[in-house]
């Protein structure tokens, strides 16, 4: 969750093995595949050692195991979508582009497609589940599960902790963050059982992660990288796509490109006048 500690990586896979042992053992074999990928092609030391190509991958684990039921077929596609995931973010970080969870979206997209409509496998127990939803605020902390696929409140707590281990500030910057958004989207009508699940609110967390800060201007450019996730997950629901964390990446990189967009202006401003 865009965090290096080594503790935060533990206390996720926690979170998920308490979901479940396939989706825990499948982000174990993500990691340790994307991990050999990055050393056997000799990618950066660095950025290998940081579990940078670690994480999509875990992500494109997890959600397959998901998805659909575990089989060999699933897992091949485990091992492949891997692969695919650290190489795709070898090249962006080639090109010093702010990816963050971009290949796990791409790879997971195109690999659900080919499962679902090309080979035909059935759909895993998790998506047919029932669970009864508390109706109170802990839609927040399942905010920070759903991230990796986890609905229940533990995971989402256990998450939590593990991003406060690493730093705290963008801890609580993501919890009020899925706040907001699971009210901004109660004012917009959404499911109530999709706002209860947090599923209006892991896209939030991770933008607040990425802006968090001890000024007052990270609040404004967090809550507008939230309305916007918030815009981009309404749209793609309404045609039916799968979000993953696609609201997410499209609302940061939006920000990020008016941020960068404002400093230009600033500083040819400035030039003007001196």
């Amino acid at each position: 969750m865009l965090q290096e500690s080594a503790y935060t990586g533990l206390l996720f896979l926690v979170g998920i093995f308490y979901g479940s042992l396939h989706m825990g053992f499948a982000a174990l074999l993500a990691v340790f595949i994307g991990t050999i990928t990055a050393k056997l092609l000799g990618f950066n030391e660095t950025e290998t050692a940081q579990g940078i190509y670690g994480f999509s991958p875990a992500l494109v684990g997890v959600a397959l195991l998901f998805y659909f039921e575990s089989n060999l077929i699933v897992w091949l596609a485990v091992i492949i979508g891997s692969v695919l995931a650290a190489v795709i973010q070898h090249w962006f970080s080639v090109k010093k582009i702010p990816v963050f969870t971009f290949p796990f979206i791409l790879v997971t997209w195109i690999l659900i497609y080919i499962l679902k409509n090309n080979i035909g496998v059935s759909a895993s127990e998790y998506l047919n589940s029932d669970a009864v939803l508390s109706q109170d605020f802990a839609f927040a902390v399942r905010g920070y599960g759903q991230v990796i696929f986890q609905g229940s409140a533990f995971a989402g707590a256990a998450f939590f902790i593990g991003v406060y281990v690493s730093s705290p500030i963008r801890a609580l910057y993501g919890l009020a963050a899925a706040l907001i958004a699971g009210i901004l989207a109660a004012l917009y009508h959404a499911p109530t059982d999709s706002i209860m699940s947090g599923l209006f609110s892991y896209n939030a967390v991770l933008c607040a992660i990425v802006f968090a800060g001890n000024k007052a201007i990270d609040g404004v450019w967090t809550f507008v990288a939230v309305a916007l996730s918030l815009v981009v997950s309404f749209v793609m629901n309404t045609y039916n796509f799968i979000p993953l964390t696609f609201p997410f990446v499209v609302g940061t990189w939006i920000v990020l490109v008016l941020q960068k967009s404002i400093k230009t202006f600033y500083l040819n401003q400035r030039e003007i006048i001196n």
